[in-house]
């Protein structure tokens, strides 16, 4: 695996850029990388989320610093979605974590849409209560430590559909990511440890350098624009794992 590890510094920057910048996509990227190399897909989420302890705990600060973030929305996303994380995280080392991929990808699809519908259709209404946010960190966080990621597309998506500005979205949600993050890293470390070493470090590394320009990168870019590039990742995602997940073996 040290051989690889340039790799894996790539694949952390290119994760964290995409991430830091929409809020979404460095599990489903890096986790997609190490299937792809036949790591079981409960040491594959292991190690994205033991690297992302520290990519997220970066992309949070400089999120916060930039001002991205709206306090009240980390809170409301991150107890919830802690406890939904170790729940996931215990249940990924006794079941298949691919059999639900699929159902994600579905939802996130119609997320997708929506979004790309509201960036071109029509002006946002921002929301006034948070009632449904609690829920959705609950959800995120599960789905998240099961699938090995998840918790941007799915967080994000839901809150820019709902008419929550873009950039405080995309910041808080990647402050409430270190928190879940932690929990799962840890739920992990309890029950199978980590292994990977060489990928943790790469992945870390390369997320780290990237975080504070996918920050500046979030800021400055437009709201219209910024829906149209959060819908459109989504949809290629969604598709991608649709295709997977229901395409016949063999």
């Amino acid at each position: 695996m040290w051989d690889d590890f340039v790799l894996f510094v790539a694949v952390g920057f290119a994760a964290q850029l995409v991430d830091g910048a929409i809020g979404m996509a460095y599990g489903v990227s890096a986790t997609t990388v190490l299937l792809s190399l036949g790591v079981a897909p409960a040491i594959a989420s292991a190690s994205v989320h033991a690297a992302e302890v520290f990519t997220t705990g970066a992309s949070g600060l400089a999120h916060w610093h930039a001002g991205n973030v709206q306090p009240a929305l980390v809170r409301a996303l991150a107890i919830p979605g802690m406890l939904g994380g170790a729940v996931g995280a215990w249940l990924l080392t006794e079941l298949p974590g691919d059999t639900i991929r699929p159902f994600i990808s579905l939802y996130l699809l119609v997320m997708g849409v929506l979004i790309l519908g509201k960036a071109l259709a029509r002006p946002r209404v921002a929301p006034g209560r948070l009632d449904y946010v609690r829920p959705l960190g609950l959800v995120g966080g599960f789905l998240d430590a099961i699938g090995g990621g998840g918790w941007g597309p799915l967080v994000v998506s839901t809150l820019i559909g709902r008419g929550t500005t873009p950039r405080f979205v995309i910041g808080s949600v990647n402050l409430a990511e270190f928190f879940v993050t932690v929990t799962i890293a840890t739920t992990f470390l309890v029950t199978i440890g980590f292994e990977l070493w060489p990928i943790i470090a790469g992945l870390v590394i390369g997320g780290v350098v990237a975080a504070p320009l996918a920050a500046q990168v979030a800021r400055r870019l437009p709201d219209r624009p910024l829906m149209i590039l959060v819908g459109t990742v989504v949809i290629l995602l969604s598709l991608r794992g649709v295709i997977q997940g229901f395409a016949p073996a063999g």
